[in-house]
């Protein structure tokens, strides 16, 4: 498996490592759910040798730093984890105090790594297709689905011709298929990636649609589809789905994208604010 690399990698080199690299390695290898909650001292400290020896292990293993190594190895465990594996890694028993910080902590150091690690660059390309395609088709399944209809909902309040579609329903192949010309697709995929998604990013492929790909993690197998890939990655791994840093993308892309809509996006909201009134859609205390 693709999600594998790392780890066959490591093993791999292992007859090239120096005695305490391979320490490190043979720990890795072994533990490597404990790995991803561990600082380089707490890994130093566990295979028996020095921090500088555990910098000098990752970069030896291409890494820029021991951060890199850490998320890749956290996306391979949170791609291969069941239900019952992620029940495992946390800890039913602690005090709900603690389980509540525990959440809110987590979210924050989330949002942390978005913040450190977002490729703005991809964002404006983003936008840009937000705003110039003819149509937006916004796809989900499962727990992404979450995610494809808040930002599909959202920018049918900036702009027109967006459609919403659920992974799971095959008329999925109809709308794309007959979408026209000049379309953009965005599939939203989180772990553990339905197939029902990366068969529609193949067929989007196939029919010559752009594709954006909005991801939490870089082994997300429908990125090689993708015209353009963005990834809001997490430090922490969820027990079911942690919506922080997709929903926080979501709503940069959206704010990024009324911001360009000049006096065309005046013009759209009022006519919705008006169709609204006119049929008492929203609760208004006059």
């Amino acid at each position: 498996m693709a999600a594998n690399l790392l780890l066959q990698r490591i093993s791999s080199s292992r007859m090239d490592l120096t005695p305490k690299a391979r320490l490190i390695g043979d720990y890795i290898l072994n533990n490597p759910r404990k790995v991803i909650f561990m600082t380089t001292r707490e890994l130093s400290r566990a295979a028996r040798v020095s921090e500088a020896t555990v910098i000098r292990f990752v970069n030896q293993l291409g890494y820029k730093g021991y951060g890199d190594f850490l998320q890749e190895l956290r996306d391979i465990i949170d791609t291969e984890l069941t239900l019952i594996d992620r029940v495992g890694l946390t800890d039913m028993k602690a005090p709900e105090s603690e389980r509540f910080r525990r959440v809110v902590y987590s979210e924050i150091d989330n949002l942390k790594q978005l913040h450190e690690s977002l490729d703005l660059d991809k964002v404006n390309r983003a936008v840009e297709l937000l705003r110039d395609r003819s149509a937006v088709y916004v796809v989900g399944s499962r727990l992404s689905y979450t995610f494809a209809y808040y930002l599909g909902w959202s920018l049918t309040k900036i702009r027109t011709k967006v459609h919403i579609l659920r992974g799971s329903d095959s008329t999925c192949i109809d709308f794309l298929t007959i979408a026209p010309e000049e379309s953009l697709v965005v599939i939203f995929a989180t772990t553990r990636y339905p197939n029902e998604l990366i068969r529609l990013g193949k067929l989007a492929k196939r029919l010559g649609q752009t594709l954006l790909v909005i991801t939490d993690g870089a082994l997300c197998p429908l990125i090689p589809f993708a015209d353009l890939s963005i990834i809001a990655p997490s430090r922490h791994i969820p027990l079911i789905g942690s919506p922080t840093t997709l929903s926080c993308l979501i709503n940069l892309l959206v704010v990024e994208l009324a911001a360009r809509c000049g006096a065309d996006l005046k013009l759209h909201q009022e006519k919705l604010e008006k169709v609204y009134l006119e049929n008492d859609v929203l609760f208004n205390l006059r």
